[in-house]
């Protein structure tokens, strides 16, 4: 897992006031968990946007004031509107201890479905997992090569040594779909077909009708002979 070193500063007041404060001077109110004590700070929202913004999960190594603590993050609140960072949530590194941290999920491969003119389907691009920091991965890399259309890989497929998964194990992590270009294309070819058959009935039925009047032409002809 790769680290990441960022300055914060301890919190001396918190409460809705001060906050507010320090999010109007472009700072984020923290917090980190899972030591003796709850560590409250505030950092620069540029400096953590990179925790965030980007497909790497860190081991994160903040100096609050000449005091160094080393985390994972656990939360990110953003704002409804602005979309920026209101309020971050940490996890303190213990050697030895289990964190629980969200792992990214790559996808390796080119798929034989996808070849085939199916469509890639990603339903979970992060999975929620848990276990020593040490045992951890960067991310969860799955081989999509053998993947054809109709097969899908679930959270219960997934297999990471010394990790448990937090998430349900029916939950579909990728799958290989059909086209929607195949299916219109199907369903052209079926409305053809049926198109071609009530052409034929309907030339039948004319031709049912011509020799009709060919054999009322002739009875008159006969009765008329006689």
């Amino acid at each position: 897992m790769k680290t990441i070193e960022i300055k914060g500063h301890l919190r001396e007041a918190t409460g809705g006031k001060p906050t507010k404060e320090l999010r109007r001077e472009g700072h984020v109110p923290c917090v980190v968990y899972g030591g003796e004590k709850n560590i409250h700070f505030y950092a620069d929202e540029r400096e953590l946007m990179k925790l965030v913004y980007t497909k790497d999960v860190y081991r994160i190594k903040f100096d609050l004031d000449g005091t160094s603590v080393e985390v994972v993050l656990r939360e990110t609140q953003y704002h409804p509107v602005k979309d920026n960072i209101m309020h971050m949530d940490f996890v303190e590194v213990v050697v030895g201890k289990q964190v629980s941290i969200t792992l990214p999920v790559l996808l390796n491969g080119s798929s034989v479905g996808i070849r085939n003119g199916g469509v890639l389907r990603r339903n979970a691009k992060k999975v929620f997992v848990r276990g020593r920091i040490e045992d951890i991965p960067e991310a969860i890399q799955i081989d999509i090569s053998n993947m054809n259309i109709g097969e899908s890989i679930k959270v219960g497929d997934l297999n990471i040594p010394g990790i448990e998964i937090l998430e349900a194990a029916n939950r579909v992590v990728v799958a290989v779909k059909t086209s929607r270009r195949a299916i219109a294309e199907e369903e052209e070819e079926e409305e053809g077909e049926e198109g071609e058959g009530e052409e034929g009935a309907e030339e039948g039925a004319e031709g049912s009708g011509e020799g009709g009047e060919s054999k009322s032409e002739a009875s008159a002809e006969a009765k008329a002979e006689e």
